[in-house]
């Protein structure tokens, strides 16, 4: 009785982890709250590879608990007590349990410390794919407490992943590397168009998975950062990234997610649809603001082939929103519908934190003709 009792527990721990590595939130100690034993750390850097439950390490890694000092810098953990600082060629890597085929997103929180040019390579292995990583920069920061949560996009190649976040700096200093925390999976599922919108995603509702304690929202990078979009649908058009934000910690025009441009010009979405030589269409959207602060005059120019719109929006930051339409006829077999901000916008509560306007509800529908658009 006493062997089948101790089976039975050791096979519900086992679906217990199967189950956590594929469905929708934190991987195993992915807040690093299990941490290393004192035995095996000198100060806080970690010297034992296997030494934090479920990771394995490389390099310079240091375990970080909130409220510690470095120099005048107080380091903060956005969620529970702990988090990880990568110096120079650090790594963290964890092996996960997938499903084969399927689209996945990770996001993860990171911190600037003291060095200003910080970036993070993220990868999976195995991968086909010659150089599919991304290289996400760490020169802006979006959130007034200096942590930012990153999402990276991934087709699983296998049944059993290994995801990696690699710091590759070269800094004087290597404890100067980034802090990380929650890291997080999620699965994508694929939109479809439907007679109701000719767009993939237009409610902007399948996205990467947004940390519940995370208040600032998740950073979608650049697509000439990231081949394979946690943003299904859509393409991140611009140099710098957009915001993924929910209506748990924001305002949202409709439905749980939406976009806020945050980066002006520099932060676009796109997506190409198919369209018939002739025929008119009509774009709406709603503008709006997030209610985080960002007030003043904002603006989103919404593109369809070689027609375009501005529409203003005064924000007091505190919500609200408006709808828009842009009528035209297609002159292409394939439209490119694309979204960017007009103004740099900055929240008005003294933290210099870049911001902008929200968009949501995106549709496109072709119409008989152009007097009914």
């Amino acid at each position: 009785m006493y062997r089948i009792t101790v089976l039975l527990v050791l096979l519900s721990a086992m679906c217990h982890v199967a189950l956590s590595t594929t469905t929708d939130g934190l991987l195993p100690n992915g807040n690093f709250e299990y941490g290393p034993k004192a035995s095996q750390m000198k100060g806080t850097v970690v010297k034992d590879p296997n030494a934090i439950p479920n990771w394995k390490i490389s390099g310079f890694v240091e375990y970080i608990k909130s409220g510690q000092k470095q120099g005048d810098m107080l380091l903060v953990v956005p969620e529970g007590t702990f988090a990880v600082r990568l110096g120079n060629e650090a790594s963290i890597k964890q092996k996960v349990k997938v499903t084969k085929d399927m689209f996945y997103s990770l996001t993860f929180s990171a911190a600037r410390t003291c060095a200003q040019e910080e970036k993070l390579n993220v990868s999976v292995s195995p991968n086909s794919e010659p150089n599919d990583w991304g290289i996400l920069p760490m020169q802006t920061v979006y959130s007034s407490n200096g942590w930012d949560s990153y999402s990276w996009g991934f087709l699983a190649e296998a049944s059993e992943i290994e995801i990696s976040i690699h710091n590759p700096g070269v800094e004087e200093d290597p404890a100067c590397g980034p802090l990380i925390d929650s890291v997080a999976l999620k699965v994508l599922i694929t939109p479809k168009r439907t007679r109701e919108n000719m767009l993939k995603n237009g409610n902007f509702e399948e996205g990467p998975y947004v940390i519940p304690k995370a208040s600032w929202g998740v950073l979608i990078p650049s697509h000439i950062e990231d081949d394979h979009s946690p943003l299904p649908g859509w393409i991140i058009e611009s140099l710098k990234a957009v915001k993924y934000i929910d209506s748990d910690h924001f305002s949202v025009p409709e439905g749980k997610r939406a976009i806020e441009l945050v980066a002006g010009k520099e932060s676009a979405i796109a997506q190409v649809v198919r369209t018939t030589v002739g025929k008119y269409y009509a774009l709406s959207f709603s503008v709006g603001d997030a209610g985080n602060s960002c007030a003043g005059t904002m603006g989103v120019e919404a593109y369809a082939g070689l027609d375009n719109i501005k529409v203003p929006y005064e924000s007091t930051g505190k919500g609200g929103s408006k709808k828009a339409v842009l009528k035209f006829k297609a002159v292409s077999t394939r439209t490119r519908i694309m979204f960017l901000s007009t103004y740099y916008n900055m929240k008005s509560d003294n933290s210099g934190s870049l911001c902008g306007p929200v968009i949501d509800n995106v549709k496109l529908l072709g119409v008989r003709t152009r007097r009914r658009v």
